[in-house]
């Protein structure tokens, strides 16, 4: 696939490739992703390319889209204002964890997402374990920035998604781990836009767009708890659970669930 690029409204260069014919269909991806990644990327793209023009693009700071430090989500909203632009100025959207929450406060700024698809966005009911986020991500790029993206990776997995350590002694040794570390810099990226705790559900009101909410049903119930509770908060819409997915989805269970919703 050719890579195209489109300038953000603050001259960022995003990256992004299509594939297939059809409805436009944008992809967001969350945390260690780019537009590679199998549940948000190039991956589920050809998957859905039968029924979808479908576009996987590298967020700010990550695959070869640019950045302008310091981040902040207004500017990755306007990125994801940017692609549909070049989608043709309206786009249905799909966001994966930390994506799904930039997603949603993108159709909450009324762009133009006149359907949204959104699996586990991390939506932090707990207000002090959301602040507490906000001081992590300061922990995170301060590793960043001294050239400890070992630590960056592994603070990441233990605090954030509270894997046990043996866990991640284990995932250290993985061929994978040197990606990982490589998008290091961009983990506070994803743990500001989760930090912004219950106060989101407020703002969801103002979204507009037809809504899939979903999470996986062998997912921790207080993770299931918390998406159902963001599914109750958005005025447009319904709820369902892929039986037998975790947060590690399986693409072709995201493929059939997004091809019943944006097909009708």
């Amino acid at each position: 696939m050719t890579i195209h690029t489109v300038k953000s409204a603050d001259g960022t260069s995003i990256a992004f490739e299509t594939t297939g014919k059809g409805p436009p269909l944008i992809l967001v991806g969350g945390a260690f992703c780019d537009r590679t990644a199998p549940t948000s990327g190039t991956p589920l793209a050809a998957l859905l390319a039968h029924r979808f023009t479908v576009f996987s693009y590298d967020r700010r700071g990550r695959g070869d889209s640019g950045d302008s430090p310091p981040h902040a989500l207004e500017r990755e909203v306007e990125d994801v204002a940017a692609v549909i632009t070049a989608a043709g100025g309206s786009a249905a959207v799909f966001g994966n964890s930390s994506g799904g929450l930039l997603a949603l406060d993108a159709a909450a700024q009324g762009l133009p997402i006149p359907k949204l698809v959104v699996y586990e966005p991390p939506v932090i009911l707990d207000a002090d374990r959301a602040r507490a986020f906000e001081g992590l991500a300061k922990q995170l790029d301060e590793a960043v920035a001294g050239n400890r993206r070992t630590e960056a990776v592994e603070l990441y997995f233990t605090k954030v998604m509270q894997m046990p350590e043996p866990a991640v002694a284990r995932l250290r040794k993985a061929p994978m781990w040197a990606g990982l570390e490589h998008l290091a810099h961009t983990l506070s990226y994803d743990l500001l836009i989760t930090a912004r705790g219950p106060s989101r559900l407020e703002q969801l009101s103002a979204v507009r767009a037809a809504t899939l909410v979903m999470e996986g049903g062998s997912s921790p119930g207080w993770m299931r708890e918390a998406i159902q509770t963001l599914a109750r908060a958005i005025p447009n819409a319904r709820h369902r659970t892929l039986e037998g997915q975790t947060h590690a989805v399986d693409p072709k269970a995201l493929t059939q669930a997004l091809e019943e919703f944006l097909g009708e």
